[in-house]
């Protein structure tokens, strides 16, 4: 059984307060068009071939960095329950890990935590070295696409 020392030194945790209710950052996190606009960090585009957002269905998609390098990608949906959680298995070939990312309704707004748990401690060190600060600009991302759509529909 592993102690929770150990899960620690496995686990990347970013949380965020996004200004939006969880039912639509939720819908944000689990629509391909949505997705596609805002995943990864900065200067990243990205082409989703596949997202069936289910339990077992796969999720591929290919991050286009800002150096024209393209980062193909596999996850795989482990658990979905709407709008509370999403869970997900990252497979390689770049790194494995398993993505938690929990929703949690505060009125009109959404704290959002993003759970990346490592196979092993030297995994996740090695990823930490970029991780920390990809998921922050991921979420900075995310608002930025919250914050755009909220203003078009004000026009509208």
């Amino acid at each position: 059984m592993t102690n929770r020392k150990e899960m620690l030194d496995r686990e990347l945790v970013t949380t965020r307060l996004i200004n939006a209710p969880r039912e639509l950052v939720f819908e944000f996190w689990t629509n391909p068009n949505h997705v596609k606009n805002w995943w990864g960090p900065n200067g990243f585009t990205n082409t989703i071939n596949k997202m069936d957002v289910r339990p077992g269905g796969d999720w591929e998609f290919v991050m286009h960095g800002p150096d024209g390098i393209d980062y193909k990608n596999k996850s795989v949906f482990v658990e979905i329950i709407k709008p509370e959680r999403i869970v997900f298995q990252h497979m390689k070939p770049i790194h494995k890990f398993q993505v938690t990312a929990t929703f949690e309704g505060l009125g009109n707004k959404t704290k959002l935590t993003f759970r990346m748990l490592f196979e092993s401690a030297a995994e996740c060190e090695k990823v930490k070295v970029y991780a920390v600060e990809a998921n922050e600009q991921n979420f900075d991302r995310l608002e930025t696409y919250i914050s755009q759509k909220s203003e078009l529909k004000k026009v509208r």
